[in-house]
């Protein structure tokens, strides 16, 4: 089933289904959606004829986007797409890697910020896009961590 738009009858149906088979909280709608620079379904990948860039300088941008990564959750799954490239980059993975720096131009003031909370507790999350590479059926994936209430990894 699909829903689309605000079919709210259809909308409580799937809820009450999904209910059946897992636990489930309703939060409301959406308030903040991290977004992401980089189009769905991409087709980044190693093709024959493509033209060759500038390998260090494209090593060097994502291991700067790697580092900041870490305070912009945004461009994470980005970075590590971009990352799987290092090698042997291309025109197309240079052009998406500008696009990456484009978003954080346009979205400055949109970091992380540290608080002092009163616990220490460690949480851990992880996704995966599950065999989402073109071209060796490889997953991506991204983690973050979570130090007394921060943001840490």
């Amino acid at each position: 089933m699909i829903v689309t738009g605000n079919e709210e009858e259809e909308i409580s149906s799937l809820q009450k289904h999904l209910a059946t088979e897992f636990e489930m909280k309703n939060l409301g709608g959406l308030k903040y959606f991290l977004g992401t620079p980089i189009v769905q379904n991409h087709g980044l990948g190693e093709h024959l004829n493509q033209t060759p860039t500038n390998r260090e300088r494209y090593q060097r941008l994502v291991g700067k986007l790697i580092y900041l990564s870490h305070i912009r959750l945004d461009i994470a799954y980005a970075t590590s797409l971009m990352s799987q490239f290092m090698h042997n980059p291309n025109d197309d993975h240079m052009n998406a890697l500008l696009q990456i720096l484009r978003h954080l131009k346009f979205s400055l003031g949109k970091g992380l910020m540290f608080r002092k909370y009163n616990h220490l507790n460690i949480d851990g999350y992880m996704d995966a896009d599950w065999a989402g590479s073109i071209i060796d059926r490889k997953s991506t994936s991204g983690y973050f961590t979570f130090v007394g209430g921060n943001l840490v990894t």
